[in-house]
């Protein structure tokens, strides 16, 4: 019996075929798998934390400053009492939403303005392949750093940073792939029946060039959720005193010897999230691949 056929009876409908192959792959792939449970205790961890977290993470209590892990605060608690696990349970918050903010950015820019140029070529292609030029010849973090600056420290500013910076990644992606498939006989026949330019797009191009598109931003939500901590932790992402792993990493450098624990938990949370997002691109690579 085939993982396919043990989909549809658990998810209780039928599926069309060109969903259940890929699904079914996905779900033959363990670490693909192993990652998207991952994901999925952190996703609800973030949107459960008003429930779940036994304590305010933005109240001090000076009575229990660096204190280890206990019964009473499971990883410990911070220079101002502050219990590291409700803290972790709210920047789980941040970091996901920066991760996830920061690639609709990207997509929302980078896909239209990868599908212009691909699609009609000319100045238009050039004008814009030179500016993606440009922005690559700048490392991610590098330029998500700058801009970072430029906008001014807060979460809302950095995830437009770092969506900014994704974006010529994605623009790249769309037109390789546009330009791939531009002269295939199925879209000769839609423009030879007139159909008009913005229909092709939407209708016949857009679906055929998704697949990678989906892989793409399953990664570079990872590196958006990296580039989020490394921003909080020099300042310029979430502030304080809301929490996010960045900044919680940010105040942990501090009381490395006196309380280690401070920069165990964010440190390992940021490390598992970003290889769960790995592992479900990759996962979902191989079961998009059409020769799969």
């Amino acid at each position: 019996m085939t993982a396919a056929s043990l989909i549809r009876p658990a998810l209780g409908l039928r599926l069309p075929r060109r969903t259940v192959r890929p699904l079914g792959r996905f779900m033959a792939n363990r670490g693909a798998v192993v990652g998207a449970l991952i994901l999925l205790c952190f996703i609800l961890a973030a949107l459960l934390a008003p429930w779940i977290a036994p304590h305010d993470p933005l109240k001090a209590n000076f009575m229990a400053v660096r204190q280890a892990p206990s019964l009473v605060y499971w990883l410990g608690t911070d220079e101002l009492g502050r219990d590291l696990f409700s803290r972790l349970l709210w920047g789980a918050r941040s970091s996901l939403l920066a991760g996830a903010v920061s690639v609709a950015i990207a997509l929302a820019i980078g896909v239209p303005l990868g599908l212009a140029a691909g699609y009609f070529g000319g100045v238009l292609d050039a004008l814009i392949s030179r500016v993606v030029e440009a922005l690559l010849s700048c490392p991610f973090l590098v330029l998500a750093i700058a801009l970072g600056a430029f906008l001014g420290p807060s979460l809302m500013n950095a995830m437009i940073a770092i969506g900014l910076s994704a974006m010529p990644i994605f623009v790249r992606l769309t037109r390789g792939q546009v330009m791939a498939i531009r002269h295939e006989d199925y879209l000769e026949g839609a423009r030879a029946i007139g159909l008009p330019d913005r229909w092709i797009i939407l209708r016949y191009v857009l679906p055929n060039v998704l697949s990678p598109i989906v892989v793409q931003a399953a990664l570079t939500i990872a590196s958006a959720i990296l580039a989020e901590a490394s921003l909080s932790f020099l300042g310029l992402g979430q502030q304080p005193p809301t929490p996010s792993w960045g900044s919680m990493l940010n105040t942990a450098k501090n009381f490395m010897e006196q309380a280690p624990w401070m920069s165990i938990a964010p440190g390992l949370a940021i490390y598992l999230t970003v290889l769960s997002f790995n592992l479900v691109g990759d996962g979902l690579r191989d079961a998009l691949d059409p020769k799969g």
